[in-house]
């Protein structure tokens, strides 16, 4: 069944990112409207995804410009990364991680289970989101470069 992507399913992730960025990276960070996505591939050359299963199904997607990748692993790692690299993808894994297990902590009521993250490096890499579900694409900005949370929710099929 196709879900509307509602504010009370959003704002955890708004929230958690902004919170994620300021703290851990020390930037500020700036929602754009969001909107719907309308082009089924990344926006970002480093994209995090991860699946939510529970009362819904979905797909979270934090898509953003290398230097910000770049800079998240720095922080992370506490060594300067200049280039894209296995630390950097385990370090964007990670953050996937947090944002989605912070926004996941709000949105207790839909009992949600989180997959393992998986890091792609690729413009224009095709996206899949659940069946019947019209995802939602939330820019940021930073001083470091752009970000973007892409969301699609559904109801899970039951028989």
């Amino acid at each position: 069944m196709s879900l509307a992507v509602r504010v009370e399913f959003i704002n955890p992730f708004i929230v958690a990112v902004t919170k994620t960025l300021e703290t851990m990276v020390g930037c500020k960070v700036t929602r754009e409207t969001p909107q719907l996505k309308r082009n089924p591939t990344t926006l970002y050359p480093i994209s995090g995804i991860i699946g939510m299963s529970g009362a819904l199904v979905g797909t979270v997607v934090f898509t953003m410009s290398t230097e910000l990748a770049l800079r998240f692993a720095s922080s992370l790692l506490q060594e300067e990364q200049t280039e894209l690299n296995a630390d950097v993808f385990d370090a964007i894994g990670e953050l996937t991680n947090i944002i989605a297990g912070n926004a996941k902590a709000q949105l207790e009521e839909y009992n949600l289970k989180l997959s393992l993250p998986n890091v792609i490096n690729g413009v224009s890499t095709e996206l899949r989101f659940p069946e019947h579900c019209q995802p939602i694409t939330i820019p940021f900005t930073t001083d470091i470069g752009p970000l973007a949370v892409e969301i699609g929710f559904a109801s899970p099929k039951t028989e």
